[in-house]
């Protein structure tokens, strides 16, 4: 899975209580394996429609608009 403006691997998602708490992921082949943090066990499920954001760039969008 890449990033449709730069090609980027790397994502991160948003905390639905806290905005400013971030999981970063890569999503490599489909898979899905987050950056190895304490605070795993609190990650929100990826659905389709959760909102995910390029590490690399400005994009941001709908998990399911990654190819």
């Amino acid at each position: 899975m890449k990033c449709p403006t730069c090609g980027c691997e790397k994502f991160y998602i948003k905390d639905t209580d806290d905005e400013y708490e971030l999981y970063e992921f890569t999503a490599v082949n489909g898979k899905i394996e987050f950056d190895a943090t304490p605070e795993t066990q609190n990650i929100p499920e990826i659905t389709a429609e959760i909102e995910t954001f390029c590490d690399k760039c400005a994009w941001h969008g709908k998990f399911e608009t990654l190819k």
